[in-house]
């Protein structure tokens, strides 16, 4: 799967993490294990195309063909993962979720503009 892909894809799992922690109840239990598995379950594909998207990203970025500063693909990772406890364990106020959410969307964006406007420039 190509980086721009990849990007677009963590892109929507983004938007529908926001939704969850705008519409869903925190759970009753924090340890109940049944939970935790379905979480485990329903993010692990998250978090491995985050895997693959971080060094693609990266190799993008040494190459010289994504604008974007290795720390913030490091820190947009970091920031994702935390997002995505948060969204199921709902244990930050809105606001900071905003500012992880808003941060990590302004570098997939960046990375979305400078990866296209690469390819754009050698057709």
């Amino acid at each position: 799967m190509k980086l721009s892909e990849q990007t677009e894809k963590l892109n929507r799992y983004l938007e529908a993490l926001r939704k969850r922690f705008e519409t869903s109840e925190a759970p009753n239990d924090r340890k109940d294990r049944d939970f935790f598995n379905m979480v485990k379950k329903e993010t692990a594909p998250i978090y491995d195309l985050l895997e693959s998207w971080e060094k693609d990203a990266l190799a993008a970025v040494k190459d010289r063909k994504a604008s974007v500063h290795p720390s913030q693909i490091q820190s947009t990772k970091e920031n994702m993962e935390l997002l995505l406890m948060h969204s199921y364990y709902l244990d930050v106020r809105r606001k900071r979720y905003i500012e992880l959410y808003t941060s990590i969307r302004y570098v997939f964006d960046l990375l979305l503009d400078t990866i296209t406007d690469n390819f754009s420039d050698k057709s």
